[in-house]
């Protein structure tokens, strides 16, 4: 896991601890519940390093409730499990506060590992309105939006100009420039993240809403992925790869890897997400200055992308809840939103940032991630997330490879979505 990527990649994990010598001492006379004290922040590979000077911020003027730092693993996988084991642990547990993925809030809320958050202490009203989505269960609020992500499409612009073709709307555009421009230029046509791992289920997701279908209804209670939408999504993608406009290679690309791909000249388009663009138009980069970007396309006009991102969660053995809603809220304030672009790369959860002239002008991706995000879809929702993940895929992988018809891995699909759904 990279702190400077989405969908599994944009993941910060907030954890309330104390450091050893507390640990041993003062913590274990606090009463479980009070209501303010001192925490600590873990994070995932903060590689940016903003955060430090955040957690300044709140130091200087919340003295008897300083932030200490700690970073967790990289990998998600790691970092869940290590949420996890914690979070059984009860009262021992060291974790009060959690920044976890998008798609885990429904997870962590059905086993009753975060409390539900009043919404009226924080201004979900100033947020991207889809983000906020992604933090509730069983209508109710279980976590506050804290760093969002959209997929977008990076394309060669220099490519698309010379040729007097406008970058794609429509799947047919796409793979019609892919099919056709590519080759011309030495190019692969498109890629995304085609490696059985969390970036495949977001990329699946996308193809299925892009038709209009879903996965899961009803919190994960209901599978409705055998339809035609779905059929035509995957369909979409294991073309790509048999029709030989997506690189047989990229059924190993993860996030890092197709960004490589694209930044070192070899693709003409890519789905990525906004921090992909940003290091394409780096100096240094091979196609600095020759990156567009545009809304994920769809069949017949501009797709749905899978909303990426971290939310913000308080751990049902929380030490200080008052303190942990006051940092969560001091967190989504607009300064530190502000500080999460300029500082962090990465994406805010408050609306108005996307319409400042001065970050517009320094992140020209803004208006089109805006726009993504606010067609956006979250995740499957369910307790089981990432069984369900696992499960997608694993099918759509081997529909990709060639090794069964879109049409037999979506009756696939649905079979094992519910036996996961029934356990």
């Amino acid at each position: 896991m990279r702190w400077i990527h989405a969908a599994g990649r944009g993941l910060l994990v907030l954890i309330v601890v104390l450091t050893g010598h507390v640990a041993s001492g003062a913590r274990a006379d606090e009463p479980a519940g009070s209501g303010r004290g001192p925490l600590t922040l873990a994070t995932a590979g903060d590689l940016t390093g903003y955060l430090g000077a955040v957690l300044d911020g709140w130091n200087r003027t919340h003295p008897g409730e300083k932030v200490t730092l700690v970073e967790l693993p990289d990998s998600a996988d790691e970092t869940r499990a290590q949420m996890i084991t914690d979070l059984r642990g009860g009262e021992r547990g060291r974790f009060d506060v959690l920044n976890i993925d998008v798609s885990w809030t429904s997870e962590f809320a059905a086993a009753g590992w975060i409390r539900p958050l009043p919404r009226e202490r924080f201004p979900l009203d100033t947020f991207l309105r889809p983000v906020v989505g992604t933090a509730t269960y069983d209508d109710r609020l279980y976590a506050v939006p804290y760093v969002t992500n959209a997929g977008l499409l990076l394309y060669r612009k220099d490519v698309l100009d010379a040729a007097g073709v406008p970058p794609p709307r429509t799947w047919a555009e796409l793979e019609h420039a892919a099919k056709t421009l590519a080759p011309e230029h030495g190019l692969g046509g498109y890629a995304g993240q085609f490696l059985p791992y969390e970036g495949l289920t977001v990329n699946a997701a996308e193809a299925v809403y892009s038709a209009g279908g879903t996965i899961l209804g009803d919190e994960g209670e209901r599978v409705t992925v055998n339809s035609r939408a779905a059929r035509e999504g995957i369909g979409f993608l294991a073309r790509g790869i048999g029709e030989g406009w997506i690189p047989k290679e990229a059924l190993a690309y993860k996030e890092e890897e197709s960004r490589q791909a694209f930044q070192d000249g070899r693709l003409l388009f890519l789905r990525n997400w906004p921090y992909a663009y940003v290091a394409a138009s780096a100096p240094g980069s091979k196609v600095a200055g020759k990156v567009g970007a545009v809304p994920l396309p769809g069949p017949e006009g501009p797709g749905t992308s899978v909303l990426g991102g971290s939310n913000l969660a308080v751990s049902s053995h929380a030490r200080h809840p008052d303190s942990a809603a006051r940092l969560l809220a001091y967190l989504t304030s607009e300064p530190v939103q502000r500080q999460v672009l300029t500082r962090g790369a990465l994406p805010p959860v408050r609306a108005g940032l996307y319409d400042d002239p001065g970050l517009v002008r320094r992140f020209p991706y803004l208006p089109t991630l805006r726009e993504s995000v606010r067609a956006a879809a979250p995740r499957p929702k369910s307790p089981h997330y990432d069984q369900v993940s696992l499960v997608v895929q694993a099918v759509v992988h081997d529909a990709m490879a060639g090794r069964q018809t879109p049409e037999a891995a979506v009756r696939r699909l649905a079979g094992e979505l519910a036996a996961v759904s029934s356990r």
